[in-house]
């Protein structure tokens, strides 16, 4: 019983703490303190519960041996499970930098019409000139952003990185599913933001 408590008392410490290192990545001052208080929390507890039972003598060396195992997996699927709710979630912004020796046009074109801000640059590359498109995005969407990338080119160099923070710009209007009522203080603040 012991190990399984290690192994899952782990698990939660470790996934709060990898989705919280990810959020002061992302300079989210209010949800990162929050979930480093329930994070300290859990592993006070479960850590007094685990010590107390194996600085106990009628604990055998298995059991002691099992508890070092199962904090080892425990800390391994945190990681994991960590990783992955931050990719389900797509919280924060993107910049796709796409280089190319072909005429951007269609591929400025699409993106304005799927409502992304575009910005394209005259460059030089290391095999002659080439055309260097930016487009700031949210992580939701990468996916429709790539692609529309490898509609206009599917062997074009793209690179994606984080930002911090963005004043101004275009973005598109979040889409709502179908069947979904929408929060109108959602689409109020979506439309406040595609007005600045």
């Amino acid at each position: 019983m012991l190990p399984l408590l290690v192994f899952l008392a782990e698990i939660c410490v470790v996934t709060i703490g990898t989705i919280r290192i990810i959020f002061v990545s992302r300079g989210m001052k209010v949800l990162a303190p929050i979930l480093g208080f329930f994070e300290v929390t859990l592993w006070l507890f479960a850590i007094t519960q685990i010590m107390t039972k194996m600085t106990d003598p009628a604990t055998d060396i298995f059991t002691k041996s099992s508890c070092f195992l199962a904090f080892a997996a425990g800390f391994s699927v945190g990681t994991y499970l960590g990783i992955l709710i931050d990719e389900k979630l797509a919280i924060g912004t993107t910049l796709v930098r796409i280089i190319t020796q072909k005429n951007p046009e269609e591929l400025v074109r699409n993106l304005t019409l799927a409502d992304f801000g575009v910005t394209c640059l005259e460059g030089q590359g290391a095999t002659g000139p080439v055309q260097v498109v930016l487009t700031v995005v949210k992580r939701k969407e990468i996916e429709r952003v790539t692609s529309l990338i490898k509609q206009f080119d599917p062997k074009v160099f793209y690179s994606i990185g984080e930002v911090q923070s963005v004043s101004e710009g275009i973005f598109p209007l979040p889409r709502v599913r179908p069947g979904l009522i929408p929060n109108p203080f959602k689409m109020l603040r979506a439309d406040q933001e595609s007005l600045s």
